[in-house]
């Protein structure tokens, strides 16, 4: 159902009609009571009719929800929607009912054939879990404001909350309650709310409700000639008014002739809480699936019982919580309850009581507890005998296999290459991210930084399932449609760097048999390209590839061959490129010659056909790091690059900066040779703090600059120095302030400094600053004569 649902019911002389809020814990126990008081002949539900075939499973022991049943378009899979169930849905509760007393059960929603169709292909994403409630928009239709009939109805009692209003009316309704009272009370009441509200408000600014609607009332039609009235619906109340009309067998099928079609195929997948946290499905959202789990399992004393969980999370987190903090929590929540005139202490009452008692006022805890229990991250199961994708077969014996199980919290997997089950592990987690199934992202690794670790932050979220359905194109197994991509993708590839990341894929995820058609497309893309900064950008994947050939025992001779002849014609055409640069082009050419920098020491320290490399690369950074006419922020990066590597002595590297910073050069570009040289996370900050030259350097350039030019050169200054550490940046500020070092002394001691630092202090200037140091640091100034 589009919008909000709220309960209701109407009993007809006729079918029973339970009209409820999906996913509520009070409609659910409440379902419940009904139905074992009218025992009705057959069940019908709110739900695409394609379900019905694996309603069965719902009995089978290995089903735990919260579980979806996810429809998908064949020749479409992205085109999906879902319908979530947990364990406190009235559907849920109803057709665990009828599978337990021997009833027949259908769903008699719009078939998912015909809501997939009629889904929009520009809107929702593959996969987001949108439910079949968002039909097409009904031409010639009067716009409508949508209207929230929980809110209407506890905007009407006097309540300015109606998630509230809904806990006090339905959903603390306890277990004693609804075995005593009548069962069938609170649906006719709030029933009657919802047909005035459909009669003030019409469709409530849901046009596409009307084709549901005419199916839903065709098919009771159907199941009441069959089973005659003893027929038990359970719907969204905003239905129930539109489902009890009278209209004609014709006036319905006129709404629903001529729909669209796509062959469609379903199954049940597992669920989260999380999940359930969201407006999807039947369109109706919960804030806290764990704790209406909570009030539909307890069965008695739920607040004892849910502090007593709340108690428990805490003790494992090493919080001291005694049993009697538990009791006063208990204490202070239901005088809460009673102050604020509710019938049973809800969320915000137990929430203000364990902040005060557990966690002593403080909210950090309460994150936790929202995340772990009020929302929960409890991970449904479905049976191996529900329909699947072969695609999703192979996963699923592959997670066993590898004791990788899918877990809907979030963590971390460290791998150690050198073991044959981690680096198993390693591949299928690769083949999957090349399908774009994401349940594992690459992670910075705690321990060793060696080729032979690998850490990784797992978490699997339903919607995945859909990616599987999608990737099933591909093949019946995860190495076969992993090898397919791949080979398409080398196929389809236009740039030289999509074929060299996906040549890094391939070895990373073990994909051997796709590896000659990789490679058959690098070489012919190497080949005919001839921008060196789309060589450039090829060649670090293809250099961190070869070094998987240690570790993983994958062939990479034809690799190297084509590495190495990238660098050679990298190192040929980089310095005439590296000219006639504006700004960003001369920031990108330098992430290049960065990435070319490190790749070149890959493969000079591998197996690979490379002599001689080294060289003839230093020989490239020495043109770049002389020649006047090249960026400076490329110059001054080539400098740095052989003063790391020793190819350039401190005083040559001196002589090169005093060259860049001379009166003769303009400022940006001595700016941006400062950028180039000390910039960023290159550590250019420590080689200031250690090398009193290049400071001194520095310090008088900067001293040097115009005050009309200051300006400009100032984003740049800015952007090198706030990247470096704070304690960096401090040491370098206390440097500047002791000043120069006096002739012959020594750089030892606190009253000592290193040369080059200005020629001492101007008073005029630092007398003009004084105020506005008084008027930040909110002092006030002493008067000169009180100081003399």
């Amino acid at each position: 159902m589009s919008g909000r649902n709220a309960t209701g019911a109407v009993a007809v002389a006729g079918p029973l009609l339970l009209g409820v809020r999906h996913h509520g814990p009070g409609s659910a126990r409440a379902v419940r009571a009904a139905l074992d008081a009218a025992r009705p002949a057959a069940v019908l539900i709110e739900g695409p009719p394609e379900g019905d075939a694996l309603l069965p499973l719902a009995a089978d022991p290995q089903m735990r929800p919260p579980v979806a049943l996810l429809a998908h378009a064949v020749d479409d899979p992205g085109r999906a929607a879902f319908w979530p169930l947990a364990e406190f849905s009235p559907e849920w509760v109803a057709v665990r009912w009828a599978l337990a007393h021997d009833v027949p059960v259908r769903f008699i929603d719009l078939p998912a054939t015909h809501s997939l169709a009629l889904k929009e292909p520009h809107g929702d994403q593959p996969g987001e879990e949108t439910g079949p409630a968002e039909t097409p928009e009904l031409p010639e239709q009067e716009a409508t404001p949508h209207v929230d009939p929980i809110r209407v109805l506890a905007e009407t009692a006097g309540y300015d909350d109606p998630e509230r209003w809904w806990e006090d009316v339905v959903e603390h309704r306890s277990p004693a309650a609804d075995a005593t009272a009548d069962a069938l009370a609170p649906f006719t009441a709030l029933a009657e709310a919802m047909t005035a509200l459909r009669e003030a408000y019409g469709d409530g600014g849901h046009p596409r409700d009307a084709v549901r609607e005419a199916y839903m009332r065709i098919q009771l039609r159907t199941a009441r000639k069959e089973f005659g009235d003893g027929v038990a619906l359970v719907c969204g109340a905003w239905h129930v008014p539109a489902l009890a009309a009278r209209t004609t067998l014709a006036a319905d099928r006129a709404l629903l002739k001529g729909l669209p079609k796509v062959k469609a195929e379903m199954t049940w997948v597992p669920w989260t809480h999380r999940r359930l946290a969201r407006h999807s499905g039947y369109g109706a959202g919960v804030d806290s699936p764990g704790w209406y789990g909570h009030l539909f399992g307890a069965a008695d004393r739920p607040i004892e019982r849910w502090m007593t969980k709340v108690a428990g999370l805490l003790r494992e987190e090493d919080r001291f919580v005694s049993t009697a903090h538990v009791i006063e929590a208990v204490r202070l929540a239901e005088s809460l309850a009673a102050m604020r005139g509710r019938p049973l202490a809800g969320l915000s009452e137990t929430t203000d009581a364990v902040r005060a008692v557990m966690c002593e006022g403080s909210d950090v805890p309460l994150a936790l507890i929202q995340d772990r229990l009020v929302v929960g991250e409890t991970l449904g199961e479905v049976p191996d005998s529900a329909p699947a994708v072969p695609l999703q077969r192979d996963l699923t014996r592959s997670q066993r296999t590898l004791r990788l199980k899918p877990e809907a919290l979030e963590k971390e997997l460290d791998l150690d290459l050198r073991k044959e089950t981690d680096a198993a592990r390693s591949r299928l987690l690769h083949r999957l991210r090349l399908l774009s199934i994401g349940w594992g992202e690459p992670a910075e690794g705690r321990g060793s930084t060696g080729t032979f670790r690998e850490s990784w932050r797992l978490r699997w979220e339903p919607e995945l399932h859909v990616r599987v359905a999608e990737a099933g194109v591909w093949g019946t197994t995860v190495a076969t449609a992993a090898t397919a991509k791949a080979e398409s993708q080398a196929l389809a590839a236009t740039a030289l760097s999509e074929v060299t990341a996906l040549a890094e894929h391939c070895l990373l995820a073990g994909l051997p048999e796709a590896l000659p058609v990789v490679m058959r497309a690098l070489a012919d893309r190497a080949a005919l390209d001839a921008d060196v900064g789309h060589l450039a950008d090829a060649l670090p994947a293809l250099a961190r590839s070869l070094r998987y050939g240690d570790v993983r025992s994958t062939d990479t001779a034809a690799l190297a061959e084509v590495a190495a002849g990238l660098a050679e014609r990298i190192c040929v055409g980089l310095p005439p490129a590296c000219t006639g640069l504006d700004a960003d082009g001369a920031e990108a050419l330098r992430r290049q010659v960065d990435g070319v920098h490190s790749a070149i020491g890959l493969l000079v320290a591998g197996a690979t056909p490379a002599e001689g490399l080294r060289d003839r690369w230093g020989a490239v950074l020495r043109k770049l790091a002389g020649r006047d006419t090249v960026a400076g922020i490329i110059r001054g990066r080539a400098t740095r690059l052989l003063l790391d590597e020793g190819r350039l002595t401190e005083d040559e590297a001196a002589r090169l900066m005093g060259l860049a910073l001379s009166p003769g050069t303009p400022p940006t570009d001595a700016a941006a040779w400062i950028e180039g040289f000390v910039g960023g996370a290159s550590g250019g900050g420590m080689l200031l703090v250690h090398d009193e030259r290049l400071l001194s350097l520095v310090d008088a350039w900067l001293t040097g600059v115009p005050a009309d030019t200051f300006t400009d050169v100032l984003p740049l200054l800015r952007r090198t120095f706030s990247a470096y550490e704070p304690g960096v940046r401090r040491t370098l500020g206390e440097l500047a302030r002791r000043g120069p070092l006096p002739e012959g002394a020594r750089n030892d001691g606190p009253d000592h400094a290193y040369p080059g630092f200005g020629p001492g202090l101007d008073q005029e200037r630092a007398d003009a600053m004084e105020p506005v140091l008084h008027l930040l640091l909110g002092r006030t100034p002493v008067p000169a004569e009180a100081t003399a």
